[in-house]
This record gives structure tokens, C-alpha cells and sequence, in this order.
């Protein structure tokens, strides 16, 4: 790489793997000396008319001066990025650092002269401005703060870019050139770019595996049986649209079909373009499959073939080789060791999967990362009966397996503006950036429901192939900031089911008021205990006896649904006595008319052994009268169609087998739709006039320039917290009793007196605290009792500290985890609250909306607004402390601790009477930073 002589060593964490505009991957990584031949080829093959505007004059080749310049960085004042597919450039960017004169130099100097140049044949697939978000990122880094440009008038295509992107920017125009200037502190509309056009190419890339024009099949058997030939079999049955190729290299000469499909030997003899390639090969042929599609100029791929990370060390360096082989070739990969993806968009149909049936077309969009769970969750939507029924099918289906590329957080992108998903399923066994799928639920879940359950969550540690970002957070905590982030969280496959199930064909009830009607008293009182246990307030079960003809059943419900008391209604039925299936379908007729009249309400049914009216009710509304186009129903054998968006009015009514499980899945959808409601105002981050985030700044650089993570002293944390408006009680060190009543006179009586060794700290419990000493002489007699029970002045580390008035003592802590990110967790202090594990938590930036929601949030809550008599607590105070010391971790990603034990919060005020901060220096890069694909 470079040469000794260079000031700084090769960056290798610049290099990063990124998705382009129409979903096609390359690689951006530092250019270096040995990169001389690579930039004269990436040279010839850009026009003339691209040079010009590069160069602002004719300049048909560059010299040996030029390309020694442009290869020779030191990676702070010159920096040069390129962007490459299959080894070779296809886009350029470097800076030269230069002071207020425009000529070169170095630090202090913070500005620089930016310059792009893309192959023109890759024009107008964002190479650009994903260069720009990079080598943005690298010049902060090299304390770089703005940049400056020089653009021909006619060159719009490159001025477009610096005025998307969304900095602040001045714009004048000298000499015939545009000159931009713009600083490179990201904005909100920097990053508001940024996010979407991140969205937009990953979702793009994932529709190019799920939508594909034509498809290779690598390992069909040449007879019936095994991975490949099923496969092939199994996307010939759907309908597929495309082309389909089987390809098998042992194939004969001569033979040009495989189960009734045109056959090749290599993918490199298939004639014409190939979007996707499913392998099922050996993991050891793998690579060669890889370069075949590569070289064609294949888009994606899905790898079936197993013997990857899941077969341990040597399997997941196998597995690191094929991530990096294929994004060479700008080819994404879902696998390896996947199930398959399905399509039923009747323009698609496809069944590249290992389910040897297309499941029913439906709104539902599913991904498991598990093949076992994939084809659990598939047969469970499909049946019609035994649990949860009706004609509610799925829109596509992912299995990623060892998810090595395409992960759950690209699926989610996709899943976010798709017209034919209203809700989404997933089985998560991990998450590998767990911040940015919190900030991607967060989006999606504020347009359409996303219900999750994890898997392996009490394992410890992530199932054999999965790649994920350490955590020390507990699963509890991981689990209440995706609530917060408006995830629907279930426990088990059932619940995931019977959660989606409800939200794909109901409306999001208003409240949490249940009405509950049935023909049998017993199952309506098991309703009514089930919905208080979820925290639902129901109203008296309306018993209608088991005489209850459908015309009963249907006036119920009318009038419930009438009800302004009622945000939804629970109907309990067992088998009418001698009725049959006719009964069965005259009450599922009459439970959907009346529902159909009041469509904003949601309705559920419980039905004990009673498949017959599960199906009569999935039947009644999938063939009642509608506004709009009809779909014939399909025989099983038959290729099937996606059913139109059901209009306004049309309901599929769910029915369950057990009232709890009824119950549950309606308690999510009531907590899931008031987080709609609060989403819609999350409330603001506050200024604080007194807060000094510069002074802050400069006293945490000069901190952790004495090492690279420190726990700051009493009087550094005083200072740092005091920057932010947070003030710490004084507590005096006491080594002997007349330090102590030195401290005491210093402070004022009445005093504390604290151990504060490790093992007594905050542990009150214990004994060694002595609160309201209010003379000298009570305070030497409590000096001699902590000596007496628990050692040494030197091992008990005894401070004096002034009372403080009296109130609730609580925690506030903030921490940096390194996958969840910045996290901001609150409680009351005291071993019942630990033991409980009676903490919220929030994710850093907290608005002043989740600071009053955060300190409500925790059983013991009550505590401080006047339980049993008690006077109410100073709880804006205490919002406030909270907010401050989100502000703080949020301005300064260098504290990545910081704990306020206890916290006395008084009716009037409140007190910080223990505190401690950690620093460490800051991560190179962030989700902050620009777009990349994680690397494992």
C-alpha cells in the first residue's frame, strides 16, 4: 500500500460495501500507489465530454504527473476514494486540504477542494452521491469542516448532487465556473436525504431478487429429488412469469431440457440476461457458481447451499469469501443456507423456495430467518382451520438463513412502500445492527403494523452462522426499546400469527373498551378475566344463551358496534345444537353484516371446537357483495391470484380457538395503535440556555487526551455534569472523625455520613448510611458505628454530604451499547426495584414527550405522584434532569457512561447526590454516518 514515508497508515475502515440507486452493489475504498494501472483504464473508458467538465479543458489522457498525484495520498490533507466493481473503478473522488489563499495545506486549516469523476456508463446510479456521503465522513474525521467545489454551469448532473445532498451551502458564480461551498456538520436535511435515498436503493435491491425477469436454477438434478431439482420444480408450478433456466454441469451433450425447462450446462451459455441464480451445489463449488453469474452479469442471488458459518470457523471464513466474491460483482446474496423467497404478485409468481406449495396470496409480507419457522409460519397461514382462519395469505415471503447479506433490516426497507404489504412478520434468531432496525421499525411501524418475536433470546449468545454486534444490554431491555420503536413484540410463533392475523383484516381499534356477547356465559367470563389480565377494560359479558339464533347474534353486535363506549368486540360462540354447517354459515353471514356496517371498529370471535364457522366466516367475507374487482377463487392446483385490496366496508373476521389468545392478539393492537397515536407528535428535544456544549466539548478532549477511556474523578464529573445544568451535592472525603466534623462545619448541619466502598455503596440496606446527623456529637457517635461494623475509615471510604429534603430516591443512567446505541433507563433506587427489574428505558435523543412517558413507565411509578397519601413528587424536575443528560450523551458520543445514584426527588426540587461519568473516544463511525453494508 503506501509508502513509509506517508504520514498515516492505509485506513482500511474507510473501505466499506455499498447498495447504488437501482440496487447494484460496489465496493468504496481508499486509492492507493498501487492503484497507478486501474486509474488509467478507469480513465479511458470516461468521454470526453466527462473529462471536460472534470477538468474544464480537453484532456484526453493523464500523465505520468497526474496519475502519480492522484495515487499518492497521505490520507489527511489528500484523500482519494474510489468506487469499484469487480476489482475495477468506475468512480473517483478526492480532496486536497487548502487554507484561506486556495493553496494547499494542512491542519488548522478545516477546508478543502472536492472533485468527483464517474464512468459515464455508471451515470445516474447515485456513484456520486454515495461518494460524496463517504468522503464527507472522511474529512470530519480528518478535522475537515467544509468543502468547496468548482463546477462548469453545463456539468448540472454534478451541481444536482451537491445541492441534494442536503448541507448548508453558498452558491456564486466567477470567471465563467460555479463555486459551491458547504459545510460538512450533517443537518436534519442532510440526514433526511441520506435515510432516504438509503431506503430507496435497498429496497430496490431486494425487489431485484423478489421481482426477477428471469431466473438460473445451478444444481438441478438431472433426476427428480434433491435441493436444486425441487426448487426448480417448485418455481415452474407457481406460474413464474419469467424466463427459467436449469443449469447442471454434468449435464450431457446434446440435452437441452430438464424437467420440461431449457437446460445448460454453465450459466455463461445461457442466451440473454440472467436477474437471478438459486445455488444448490456443494459449498466447495460455490465460488465458481459465483464468478459464472458474476461474469454474466447477474443481479442477485439466493445461495440454498449449506457448510457456511453454521458449520463453524473454517464455514464462516467460507462464508466472509462468498459476501466479498459476490459484491464484487455488484450481486446481492440472500443465504446462504436459506429456505427461499416467494412472490405471489400474480406479475411474479414465484416460488423459489424449498415449500413445495405456494401459499395463499394475501397482504402479508413474512421473513424468517429460520427455514424450520419459515415453513411453520407458511402452513399456519395456509390452513383454514385448527387455530386462526380465512383467506389471509402473504404478499412475499424471505427465508434468509445465515442472512450473511440481505438481512431483515433491507427486507423492512422494501416492505416499507409496498403496495401489496399491509402488515409484516419476522423471526428474528438475531439482530445484527440493532440501531438501525429500531430506526427502521420506528418508520415502518408508523405506516404499517410490524409484529416480531425473537428467538434464542435466553440463549446467551446468537444461533451457529448469524454475525451480530456484541450487546450488554439484557433481552428485556433490547425488547422495550422495539416497543418504543412501535414493534408489536409476541413471544411465540402462535401469538406472531394470531397478532398479524387480526391487524391484516381489522381496523386499529381506538381504545382499550372491549364488548364482549356470546352464546355461553362461561366462555364470555373467561373473555372478561382475559382482557382485565391484559390490561383491556372490559364491560359485562352479554350472555344470549345458547338459544340464540344468527338474527340474535347479528342485533348484538350491531348495537355493540353502535356503542360509543365500545372501541371493539370480542363475540364468544359454541356449536349450536343440531344446526351443521348451515348454522355455522347463517351465523358467520350474520356476524359480518353487522360488522360490515360499522367498519372502525375491529371484531374477533372466539369459537370453541367449531371449525365449521371459522371457515363460514372467512368464506361470508371473502364472497359477500363488493365495490370493486372480484377474484374467482382458485382450486388448490391452480396458480393463484392476488385478490384486490378489500374496499371500505368488506371485513375478514378472525376467529380463535381459546379467549386468551383472542385477547392477547386485541391487547396489541390497542397498545400498538395509541403508539400511532403518540408517533403522530413525539414531542421535541428542549434547548437549554444554560447549557455550555463547547466548554463540555473542550473539557472532555482534554480528559481523554490522558488515555483512551477514563472514569472521571468527583470533581471532573461535577464539572462535566455542571456544563449541562446538572448539579451534583458535595460530598467530602472523611478519613478520620475530625475530617468529618470539618466537613460537616464546611457543609452545614445536618449532614449524612457514607461508606462508599464498592460493597456498601447505594446499599442503605446494609447500614452504611447515617442520614440527619444533626451536631458534631451525633455525627462522631455515627462515625464509630460504621468503623465498628464494617472496618477501617480507609476501607469503608466514609464522605460527608448535606441532607438533602426528603423525597423518592431514584436512578437515571445513560450508557452507550455498542449495537442498541445510545440508551437513556430510569428507576426508582432499592433492592425491590432491582430485584424487580423495575427499569425503563429509551433510546438518546429523548424528546420531552418520552422523558414524561419514561419516569410512567416503570410498576413502581405510582410512588411518585402520591401513592396511599403521599405528597406527589417534583416530576417536571426530574423530566427535566432526564433530558439534560440525554443532551449530554447525545452532544458528546465520547460519554459512554453515565449513572445519577440516588437521585432524592423532593415535592419541590429534587437532589443528585451521586454521580460518575465514563468517557472513552468516540466510534470512527456510526449509524450516523454514510451508507454502508455491514461486514461480518
Amino acid at each position: 500500500m503506501q509508502s513509509p514515508s506517508d504520514r498515516h497508515e492505509y485506513p482500511s475502515h474507510w473501505e466499506a460495501d455499498v447498495v447504488l440507486r437501482d440496487g447494484g452493489t460496489a465496493r468504496i475504498r481508499p486509492i492507493t500507489i498501487d492503484d497507478a494501472e486501474r486509474l488509467v483504464s478507469f480513465y479511458e473508458q470516461v468521454s470526453d465530454e466527462s473529462k471536460y467538465y472534470r477538468f474544464f479543458a480537453p484532456y484526453p489522457r493523464l500523465s505520468a504527473k497526474d496519475v502519480h498525484r492522484f495515487t499518492h495520498h497521505d490520507f489527511v490533507d489528500r484523500v482519494g476514494l474510489a468506487a469499484t466493481i469487480g476489482g475495477e473503478f468506475i468512480a473517483t473522488v478526492r480532496y486536497d486540504r487548502i487554507g484561506i489563499d486556495g493553496l494547499p495545506a494542512s491542519a488548522p486549516a478545516d477546508e478543502a477542494e472536492v472533485a468527483f469523476l464517474v464512468q459515464d456508463a455508471h451515470q445516474g446510479r447515485g456513484v456520486a452521491s454515495t461518494l460524496l456521503e463517504h468522503i464527507a465522513a472522511v474529512a470530519r474525521e480528518r478535522g475537515i469542516r467544509r468543502f468547496a467545489a468548482e463546477v462548469l454551469p453545463a456539468n448540472t448532473k454534478m451541481i444536482k448532487v451537491f445541492t441534494d445532498a442536503g448541507y448548508t451551502q453558498k452558491r456564486s458564480f466567477e470567471d465563467g465556473v460555479v463555486r459551491l461551498e458547504f459545510d460538512l456538520e450533517p443537518t436534519d436535511r442532510s440526514l433526511a436525504v441520506q435515510r432516504a435515498r438509503e431506503q430507496r436503493a435497498e429496497a430496490r435491491s431486494v425487489r431485484r431478487l423478489l421481482a426477477p425477469g428471469s431466473i438460473a436454477v445451478v444444481g438441478a438434478g438431472r433426476t427428480p429429488g434433491g435441493v436444486g431439482r425441487s426448487v426448480l420444480g417448485n418455481i415452474r408450478e407457481a406460474g413464474f412469469t419469467g424466463r427459467l433456466h436449469a443449469v447442471n454441469r454434468a449435464l450431457p451433450e446434446g440435452q437441452g431440457e430438464l424437467g420440461g425447462v431449457p437446460a445448460y450446462r454453465s450459466v455463461r451459455d445461457i442466451d440473454g440476461p440472467v436477474d437471478l441464480a438459486v445455488v444448490a451445489v456443494p459449498a466447495e463449488h460455490v465460488p465458481e457458481v459465483v464468478t459464472e453469474c458474476g461474469e454474466h452479469g447477474v443481479q442477485g442471488l439466493v445461495v440454498l447451499s449449506a457448510g457456511y458459518a453454521e458449520s463453524g470457523p473454517e464455514g464462516r471464513e467460507r462464508q466472509r469469501e462468498l459476501v466479498r466474491h459476490a459484491r464484487a460483482y455488484g450481486m446481492r446474496i440472500i443465504g446462504p443456507n436459506a429456505f427461499g423467497i416467494i412472490n405471489t404478485s400474480p406479475e411474479v409468481r414465484l416460488n423459489a423456495s424449498l415449500a413445495p406449495q405456494m401459499p395463499r396470496p394475501g397482504r402479508i409480507g413474512l421473513f424468517a430467518q429460520s427455514g424450520a419457522i419459515g415453513i411453520a409460519l407458511l402452513s399456519r397461514l395456509h390452513r383454514r382451520g385448527g387455530g386462526v382462519t380465512g383467506v389471509t395469505g402473504v404478499s412475499t415471503f424471505v427465508s434468509s438463513g445465515n442472512r450473511a447479506d440481505v438481512s431483515g433490516n433491507d427486507v423492512l426497507q422494501y416492505w416499507y412502500d409496498d403496495p401489496d404489504t399491509d402488515v409484516v412478520l419476522m423471526y428474528l434468531e438475531s439482530i445484527g445492527n440493532p440501531r438501525k432496525f429500531t430506526r427502521l421499525a420506528r418508520r415502518t411501524a408508523a405506516a404499517k403494523p410490524l409484529v416480531v418475536v425473537q428467538g434464542a433470546r435466553h440463549g446467551g449468545a446468537a444461533p451457529q452462522g448469524h454475525a451480530v454486534r456484541a450487546t450488554r444490554l439484557p433481552h428485556a431491555t433490547v425488547s422495550a426499546l422495539l416497543r418504543q420503536a412501535g414493534v408489536i413484540r409476541v413471544d411465540t410463533i402462535t401469538e406472531l400469527v394470531d397478532a398479524g392475523l387480526l391487524l391484516a383484516r381489522q381496523p386499529l381499534p381506538d381504545g382499550p373498551r372491549v364488548a364482549i356477547l356470546g352464546n355461553s356465559e362461561s366462555l364470555g367470563l373467561l373473555t372478561y378475566d382475559a382482557c382485565l389480565a391484559e390490561g383491556l377494560r372490559p364491560q359485562t359479558p352479554l350472555d344470549l344463551t345458547t338459544a340464540a339464533s344468527p338474527e340474535d347474534f347479528r342485533e348484538a353486535l350491531a348495537r355493540a358496534l353502535a356503542d360509543e363506549t365500545c372501541d371493539a368486540v370480542v363475540v364468544t360462540a359454541i356449536p349450536m345444537v343440531g344446526e351443521g354447517s348451515a348454522g355455522d354459515a347463517a351465523l358467520a353471514e350474520a356476524l359480518r353484516s353487522a360488522a360490515a356496517a360499522v367498519p372502525a371498529k375491529p371484531v374477533l370471535v372466539v369459537h370453541v371446537e367449531l371449525g365449521g364457522l371459522a371457515d363460514a366466516l372467512s368464506v361470508a367475507a371473502s364472497t359477500a357483495p363488493q365495490a370493486g374487482p372480484r377474484v374467482r377463487p382458485a382450486p388448490e392446483s391452480e396458480v393463484r391470484t392476488v385478490p384486490a385490496p378489500p374496499p371500505a366496508g368488506s371485513h375478514l373476521i378472525p376467529a380463535y380457538p381459546a379467549a386468551e389468545r383472542a385477547v392477547r392478539a386485541l391487547a396489541e393492537a390497542v397498545k400498538y395503535a395509541q403508539w400511532r397515536r403518540e408517533a403522530a407528535d413525539p414531542g421535541k428535544v428542549p434547548e437549554y440556555d444554560d447549557i455550555d456544549e463547547k466548554g463540555a466539548a473542550q473539557l472532555i478532549g482534554g480528559l481523554l487526551a490522558r488515555g483512551q477511556g477514563l472514569t472521571l474523578g468527583t470533581e471532573e464529573t461535577c464539572e462535566l455534569l455542571g456544563r449541562y445544568g446538572i448539579h451534583v451535592h458535595r460530598a467530602l472525603p472523611a478519613p478520620t472523625p475530625d475530617d468529618a466534623a470539618q466537613a460537616a462545619r464546611a457543609l452545614g448541619y445536618p449532614v449524612a455520613l457514607k461508606a462508599t466502598a464498592p460493597h456498601l455503596r447505594h446499599r442503605a440496606d446494609l447500614g452504611g448510611v447515617r442520614l440527619d446527623l444533626a451536631d458534631e456529637e451525633q455525627l462522631q457517635r455515627a462515625y464509630t458505628e460504621l468503623t465498628e461494623l464494617f472496618g477501617k475509615p480507609e476501607e469503608l471510604r466514609p464522605v460527608v454530604q448535606r441532607m438533602a429534603p426528603r423525597g423518592v430516591d431514584t436512578v437515571v443512567r445513560a450508557v452507550i451499547d455498542p449495537a442498541a446505541g445510545a440508551v437513556l433507563s430510569f428507576g426508582l433506587a432499592g433492592a425491590a426495584s432491582q430485584l424487580l427489574g423495575d427499569t425503563a428505558h429509551r433510546l438518546i435523543p429523548v424528546t420531552d414527550r418520552e422523558a414524561t412517558s419514561l419516569i410512567r413507565s416503570i410498576r413502581t411509578a405510582p410512588l411518585l405522584f402520591g401513592w396511599r397519601g403521599s405528597t406527589p413528587v417534583d416530576t417536571p424536575a426530574l423530566e427535566q434532569l432526564l433530558l439534560r443528560v440525554s443532551r449530554l450523551v447525545d452532544d458528546h458520543p465520547e460519554v459512554v457512561a453515565v449513572t445519577l445514584e440516588p437521585v432524592v426527588v423532593a415535592p419541590h426540587g429534587l437532589s443528585v447526590l451521586g454521580a460518575s461519568v465514563r468517557l472513552a473516544p468516540p466510534p470512527v463511525r456510526d449509524d450516523l454516518g454514510p451508507r454502508t453494508l455491514p461486514t461480518y
